[in-house]
């Protein structure tokens, strides 16, 4: 099948499950053709069977804000006509999904169908959705739209509740290709990060507000108390500085690592001991089950979708929003406790393995082929 797909090409959740998901379905035989403003972060190798095609926005002085999905419905039309695509699917409500459909529409003026499928990452609903400006457009653009998926139970309750939805909307859960976790490194050495009997601390994100960057150096500041240890800091955005100051206060900058962004996340797993997610919602939670897959326990939130990837007592341990004690006295737990520790990092693997691509992959296919059957077939 050929189909393309839209997605935020950042090393955001969405963006690397779009990116991960067309890979996959590339190397099924199917023809991807990704369609964004920039190449996705975790597309390396372009191949026969996929293509990226970038929307550029003219800049005119008569905008204050350049019409981007404008640009990218108008794209998405041009994609289709010319290399014959035969699904759509967007990831991200907003613009995603409104562009995707106008698209549709365009290309129904010629004849020619389209099938649309719109998956839901999180905060496309729960933070930017629900804003009154963009609640009739989102609330549009889902029902408009021939399937919808959510990435946990969690977001399709919210999304039910939050917007007027007509149809259905079916979970098909984040994933991770658990071959891509086979470390193999000669020098996957800690004392790269640690000195000798200190434990490594793992937080990785997108620093923006809603991760609660300061509740990571607070839970680290009570663990490096109690337990020799480094924390690594994986990623940029607004929160990062803040941070800093908070570790400065502390007297803790020799003992925290910021890194920045990186596309060798797996290397960075390789060597850590935990991993803090502590945010305010997740929709699923892929930054834990990345980690779970490389051996690492989590210590997080209990919010969103988080439960559904991190199991308490099993392979981390869950806690309420902002109780960063409890999650300090669950690391502690876990670091003093070498057996107990070597206990729950087995368990992640194993809780991980099941959120692999080969069984999430065949989900989608379906519902890429019922879709264009209902649709299409009598077209």
């Amino acid at each position: 099948m050929k189909i393309a797909i839209v997605c935020y090409p950042t090393f955001g959740g969405s963006g690397v499950v779009a990116t991960e998901l067309g890979i996959a379905l590339a190397n099924r035989g199917h023809e991807i053709h990704f369609v964004t403003y920039r190449q996705p972060v975790r597309l390396e190798l372009l191949s026969n069977n996929i293509h990226f095609h970038e929307v550029n926005v003219p800049e005119y002085p008569l905008f204050q804000y350049q019409p981007y999905e404008l640009a990218l419905s108008s794209k998405l039309v041009d994609t289709v006509k010319l290399f014959g695509i035969e699904l759509l699917h967007v990831h991200y409500a907003i613009p995603h999904a409104y562009a995707g459909y106008m698209a549709k529409k365009m290309l129904e003026e010629e004849g020619l169908c389209l099938p649309m499928i719109t998956t839901l990452h999180g905060t496309d609903i729960t933070l930017v959705g629900k804003h009154p400006f963009y609640k009739p457009a989102v609330t549009f653009s889902i029902n408009k739209s021939d399937v919808v998926t959510s990435v946990s139970e969690n977001l399709k309750k919210s999304t039910l509740e939050l917007f007027n939805i007509k149809g259905e909307i079916e979970v098909v859960p984040n994933f991770i290709d658990k071959t891509k976790y086979k470390p193999s490194f000669t020098d996957c050495q800690r004392t790269a990060m640690a000195e000798e009997g200190e434990k490594i601390i793992t937080h990785i994100s997108n620093f923006r507000k809603v991760k609660r960057i300061p509740d990571v150096v607070h839970i680290f500041n009570k663990v490096q108390k109690e337990v020799p240890s480094k924390l690594i800091m994986v990623g940029e955005g607004p929160e990062r500085v803040k941070a800093e100051a908070l570790c400065e206060e502390y007297g803790i900058t020799d003992k925290v690592i910021f890194l920045g962004n990186s596309n060798e996340i797996d290397k960075i797993l390789c060597f850590s001991d935990l991993f803090l997610l502590p945010s305010e919602t997740e929709s699923f939670g892929l930054a834990a089950l990345e980690a779970m897959i490389n051996k690492v326990p989590v210590i997080s939130s209990n919010t969103g979708g988080i439960p559904e990837v991190n199991k308490h007592g099993v392979t981390g341990f869950l806690s309420n929003v902002g109780n960063v004690s409890e999650m300090a006295e669950n690391a502690i737990t876990l670091l003093i406790d070498e057996d107990k520790l070597n206990t729950f990092k087995q368990n992640a693997v194993k809780v991980a393995e099941e959120f692999d691509i080969l069984n999430i992959l065949p989900l989608y296919e379906a519902i890429y082929q019922r879709a264009y059957d209902t649709r299409c077939e009598n077209k």
